[in-house]
């Protein structure tokens, strides 16, 4: 909103030779800003414009000048296109028609005290008095029966108004004081008498009167009159030109910008800046001591503009919109049903729970049948409900997060994983102690029996859920929505992600009792290695065990180290499981030498199954 100034040339009291085409190519030396601001008289102003033409530059300056061009035909005589456009004020003036009947009837005898009358009278009839200068026959002789406006052109000159009203100021002034000083005294007092031009200038900035034209005149703390000014352009109008109207000021401005004109009839603003203003979504980076002058920076990555100079960073729920100008909230996705990586483990778990509820279905079919209780049924039922419930909890993993959903994602998260390790660990558990018994005494160890087997599993995996329980307790379970797992570096593609409220550490926390039960049967495992045949499933159940404890040490780092968890997907293992049931339905008809190992395969193809298949796919962030 403020105007600030390029260059500021003096033009000399005597200029020399070529000293303004000097001024128009200092003024070339800054292209953008054309606004030239033109406070000089008459001549000066003819001449700049003279040179501008010489310049060639017609249309480019954008000319305003003071009240000493005003109206004037004299600076724009035979450069009238150069000077296209310009804008110029005068100060608001009315015609005194008391002055008008007062000076037309000044005559060369009423009107001596003036001693310039005379040479006006030459000036304005066109004649020559006989007691002024030499005798020239090409001019005639004043008779002095001459009348201004009757004889010769006559027009009121604009500042009469103000000349009015500065005699008329001095006069209530000289009024005023003399009523303070002289009061009841008439003539001039001796305290007025010494008065000096400052006491003086206190009581003409206090005057208020109605001045010859009808408006006020006071005069403010500075001693400025209120300023009133007409606004003119300079306009070229079907070869005619004129200086037309365009405005006035009057406390403010009041411009009517639609009947402006400038170069080439052109009624577009022209500009006159030392920079362009700044696309929406830039700001401006001032130049140093040139506060008209900037460079545009565009606001970067997730920043906005907050005004013309500033930028800032949107709120970690938003993102900047299309223009910079404001900031968005981030859309909130979730996984979707239909998408590739909620299909794809979908479709395994669904293979995972066919294959697993087909091989419950045939042992319970098959639940007195020689195979089935060698392979300890009743551990069998727990380690293939913990398998069911792993493929399960995919299902859970892929639902929609809100309270419910994740207050059963923290049950079974690490529930199916417990159901399995509890049951091997109590199955190698008990093997262990038969043997180490068997190395003291023929006495058979306490707590081996079906029954003690279940209470012993299901003491263990109790603790599980005790310790989710508490984990409630502590924290309870929300949804809340991570901004941060995909604030890519364009903000147009950044989401944010719908899921529950578990962090790494609540994980680790969850799965780590059924990585501690995982390691504690590994141990046993590793301690019946040497069992007979007979009790061989301990060698697969180790073998198992083994290969699984490769698996999570792969499969913790990948998991917490991938920021997409939707890439972490459980593995198909429907596939081992239809040998287990062509065992139990041959019933030995087909292999006979089977049923001798009938508690190995059971062990085995009922651990390597739950070994292979991760089952944790999306939880980091579903």
């Amino acid at each position: 909103g403020g105007v600030c100034i390029a260059q500021s040339l003096k033009i000399p009291r005597e200029p020399r030779p070529g000293e303004f085409e000097k001024i128009i190519k200092r003024l070339l030396e800054t292209p953008n800003a054309r606004a030239v601001i033109m406070f000089a008289n008459e001549d000066d102003i003819r001449r700049i414009l003279e040179a501008a033409k010489k310049a060639n530059q017609s249309g480019h300056f954008l000319w305003i000048g003071s009240d000493s061009w005003g109206s004037k035909i004299s600076p724009v005589q035979h450069q009238e296109e150069i000077a296209e456009g310009a804008v110029t004020i005068l100060p608001k003036r009315t015609s005194i028609d008391g002055f008008d009947r007062y000076f037309r009837s000044r005559t060369l005898a009423n009107n001596r005290r003036n001693v310039w009358f005379a040479e006006f009278w030459e000036e304005n009839f066109g004649c020559k008095l006989g007691s002024h200068g030499k005798r020239n026959s090409n001019i005639k002789k004043c008779t002095g029966l001459e009348r201004i406006a009757r004889d010769s052109a006559y027009e009121q000159e604009g500042k009469v108004q103000f000349v009015i009203d500065a005699v008329y100021s001095m006069a209530y002034a000289l009024h005023n004081m003399h009523k303070d000083l002289c009061p009841g005294y008439i003539g001039l007092c001796p305290r007025m008498s010494t008065i000096d031009g400052k006491e003086l200038l206190t009581y003409i900035r206090a005057v208020n009167f109605n001045g010859s034209a009808g408006t006020p005149v006071i005069f403010n703390e500075n001693g400025d009159a209120p300023g009133r000014y007409d606004i003119f352009q300079y306009q070229i109008t079907n070869k005619s030109t004129e200086y037309k109207i365009i405005g006035h000021w009057t406390n403010q401005l009041h411009l009517n910008v639609e009947d402006m004109q400038w170069a080439n009839r052109e009624h577009t603003h022209p500009a006159s800046v030392c920079s362009l203003p700044c696309k929406a979504g830039e700001r401006k980076k001032t130049v140093k001591g040139v506060p008209c002058c900037w460079h545009c920076e565009r606001c970067e990555g997730y920043h906005y503009q907050v005004d013309e100079f500033n930028c800032e960073l949107c709120p970690i729920n938003k993102r900047p919109n299309a223009n910079r100008t404001d900031c968005q909230l981030i859309p909130i996705i979730k996984l979707e049903w239909h998408s590739p990586w909620a299909i794809v483990p979908v479709f395994i778990a669904i293979l995972g729970i066919i294959a697993t509820t087909f091989v419950i279905v045939t042992f319970v079919r098959y639940n007195d049948t020689p195979i089935v209780r060698a392979s300890g049924r009743e551990l069998s039922y727990v380690l293939l409900t913990g398998i069911f419930l792993c493929y399960s909890i995919t299902f859970l993993m892929i639902a929609t997060p809100d309270t419910v959903i994740c207050s059963f994602r923290r049950i079974f998260l690490g529930l199916g994983m417990c159901f399995s390790y509890a049951a091997l660990l109590t199955k190698t558990n008990r093997i262990h102690r038969i043997f180490e018994q068997g190395k003291k005494s023929v006495t058979a160890p306490k707590f081996i029996s079906p029954a003690s087997q279940l209470v012993i599993t299901f003491s263990l995996i109790s603790l599980q859920l005790i310790g989710v329980f508490i984990w409630f307790a502590i924290d309870p379970p929300h949804t809340i929505v991570d901004y941060g797992e995909q604030r890519t570096l364009e903000p147009e593609n950044a989401r944010g992600v719908l899921k529950c409220d578990i962090s790494d550490l609540s994980l680790i926390c969850s799965l780590g009792y059924s990585i501690l039960l995982m390691v504690t049967c590994t141990v046993y495992a590793i301690k019946t290695r040497g069992v007979p045949e007979t009790f061989n499933e301990a060698k697969p159940i180790g073998f198992t065990m083994y290969t699984t404890c490769i698996i999570w040490l792969a499969f913790i780092p990948i998991f917490f180290g991938t920021a997409q968890s939707a890439e972490k997907v459980s593995v198909n293992e429907a596939y081992v499981k239809s040998p287990k049931a062509l065992i139990i339905v041959s019933e030995g008809e087909l292999f006979p030498d089977v049923l001798m190992r009938s508690s190995t395969l059971c062990a085995w193809l009922c651990v390597t199954p739950f070994s292979v298949g991760t089952v944790l796919s999306w939880y980091q962030s579903w």
